[in-house]
């Protein structure tokens, strides 16, 4: 039975029934060895609200840091402040008990200021609104990603609705391709069906995690040219249910967030199955270090897990709620190289930095990310 909730792809989209759309899990796998608290103190208020009156975020289903001065946040456009306000509302949807950001009708979202850039400090620099019509009648954007190999550093949002992956420029100024056929599902060669989330190799290649319709991991060159891909539905050794997140190592391995198996399976380049880490409780996201770390974002409940390599679980912490420093859903995760994090979170519909405490250990802390190449 917990299976088959899990299979609802955890409120990913406004369109399931209310009946779909409530929590019902338990801890499957409670960490034993290596578990403590959050090494991380929470920024108080950290972004800063920019919607026009009578509006407020909605949710934010990812994140990703260009630099400490410049990081990008997806939302599912805007929502309506509810009418009256219920107890505890503030300046975010799911501030108020009882009501999250993914639950609510059609009629209550405004796909609008889909894609913006903010500070250190969370104020607004940029909004990308002229490409809000690509996710006009959906739930909103899955996922956003730099490749750290592009001295380009294009900006690749997850349109999971229409099945494609757009890259836009880093200014944003201009639809530079996108992978995919617009508004068609199939497996193939030209067509994704439901992506999840793109990674990408040490040579530009990418990597998509093609994985609500389809279950299969799809390996593209730079330019969007297919090469292969791998996996079918199911729990076997190589299938996948529900394929949420990549990512890849300096040695080139993939690994791939097979949540509803709550697992993490990892391949080498050329999908040859090379190792399985069982035990995980609904894995969102894949945070991979420059020191090679591996972190992931498990969800029931939410919950930061450090990993070597090889599946060794090093280190944890617990992070669910609605308070400060709390999750209802961490969909996506990034770090900047002074040692802070962000998460995004799409039930509450906000998103939270968070600065290493003076007496936290290294070794429990995230580690620089994965520098990014130089502008040429």
């Amino acid at each position: 039975m917990i299976k088959s909730i899990k299979l609802c792809t955890f409120l990913c989209f406004s369109f399931l029934s209310p009946s779909l759309l409530s929590q019902s899990w338990q801890d499957l796998y409670p960490p034993t060895a290596n578990h403590g608290d959050s090494p991380y103190n929470p920024v108080s208020e950290w972004l800063k609200p920019f919607a026009e009156e009578g509006f407020v975020w909605g949710s934010h289903p990812g994140l990703v840091v260009e630099s400490a001065e410049r990081i990008f946040v997806i939302q599912r456009g805007e929502l309506h402040v509810p009418d009256p306000k219920p107890p505890g509302f503030t300046h975010y949807y799911g501030s108020a008990e009882g009501i999250n950001a993914l639950r609510v009708r059609p009629e209550q979202r405004i796909m609008r200021n889909v894609i913006f850039v903010v500070n250190s400090e969370g104020k607004l620099l940029e909004v990308w609104n002229q490409w809000d019509y690509l996710f006009a009648n959906t739930a909103g954007p899955h996922k956003i990603a730099i490749s750290p190999h592009d001295p380009e550093r294009k900006v690749w949002v997850v349109n999971d609705a229409r099945h494609q992956i757009h890259a836009f420029s880093n200014d944003g100024k201009k639809l530079l391709m996108s992978l995919g056929t617009w508004n068609e599902s199939a497996e193939d060669e030209t067509h994704l069906g439901r992506p999840q989330d793109i990674a990408f190799l040490s040579n530009g290649d990418i990597i998509v995690a093609d994985g609500i319709e389809n279950s299969r991991v799809v390996h593209f060159d730079k330019k969007g040219k297919f090469i292969n891909s791998w996996g079918s539905k199911g729990s076997k050794p190589g299938q996948f249910n529900v394929v949420h997140a990549v990512a890849v190592d300096k040695q080139d391995r993939i690994y791939v967030a097979d949540r509803s198996n709550d697992r993490i399976q990892v391949f080498d380049k050329h999908g040859k199955l090379l190792n399985i880490w069982n035990e995980l409780n609904f894995p969102n996201h894949i945070l991979i270090t420059e020191n090679q770390d591996v972190w992931v974002a498990d969800n029931q409940p939410v919950r930061l897990i450090k990993f070597d390599t090889e599946g060794n679980r090093l280190f944890s912490w617990d992070a669910h709620g609605r308070g400060a420093g709390e999750f209802e859903e961490l969909h996506e995760f990034s770090v900047d190289n002074l040692g802070n994090w962000y998460g995004a979170d799409n039930l509450l519909g906000r998103s939270q930095k968070f600065v290493p405490k003076a007496s936290a250990h290294p070794k429990q802390l995230i580690q620089a990310p994965v520098p990014y190449s130089k502008p040429e």
